[in-house]
């Protein structure tokens, strides 16, 4: 009696969607990112943003974002820093698909941006990316998520530990599980 087939199970008959060359070119950025990147000095920004430059990163100018050494990015090429944005102190940005933060945009200590999940409904789990955009001069406080499709509106605040799964309005202040507008931003003085 021939054995009974293999009953399905996730993630069966998984591939990547990434070429070899970009695997490799990952590879050697996750390198440059535990060594040089980690271990530069503390004030050293512009330095760790030429480095995500040299990798492919948008950053138009390195001399006018912050980057913490941190910080985690997991592919350079998928991110843009526009002038006077911040990735502060242990921010993960898992960009499997591409992550913008637009001009004075603050992402605070420990967020978690994830521009990728999985297709749950089929076996083989495929990968499934979008992008994640925060707004003009937005601020993400401390230990936020942000997950795949998200835009933050400019000028919006989401509070410490929300989990954003969905877009959120410019100039609102936001906060929650799952994270919803509360009341409005004043303007900065």
């Amino acid at each position: 009696m021939p054995p009974a087939p293999e009953p399905p199970y996730l993630a069966q008959g998984t591939v990547t969607p990434y070429a070899k060359s970009e695997l490799i070119r990952q590879r050697l950025w996750t390198f440059v990112q535990a060594t040089v990147f980690r271990f530069s000095p503390p004030r050293a920004h512009a330095f760790r943003a030429r480095l995500l430059r040299l990798f492919g990163a948008n950053i138009p100018a390195p001399g006018q974002v912050v980057v913490f050494a941190s910080v985690r990015v997991y592919f350079p090429w998928k991110l843009t820093l526009e002038p006077r944005a911040m990735l502060g102190r242990h921010v993960n940005v898992y960009n499997l698909g591409p992550v913008i933060l637009r001009r004075g945009a603050n992402v605070s200590q420990s967020v978690h941006l994830c521009a990728g999940s999985h297709d749950y409904t089929r076996w083989s789990m495929p990968l499934v990316t979008r992008p994640i955009e925060i707004g003009a001069n937005a601020w993400i406080a401390a230990d936020c998520f942000v997950g795949p499709g998200v835009t933050i509106g400019e000028l919006a605040v989401i509070g410490a530990r929300s989990v954003v799964v969905r877009d959120q309005p410019a100039r609102m202040v936001c906060a929650g599980h799952p994270c919803r507008p509360l009341r409005p931003r004043p303007d900065p003085t």
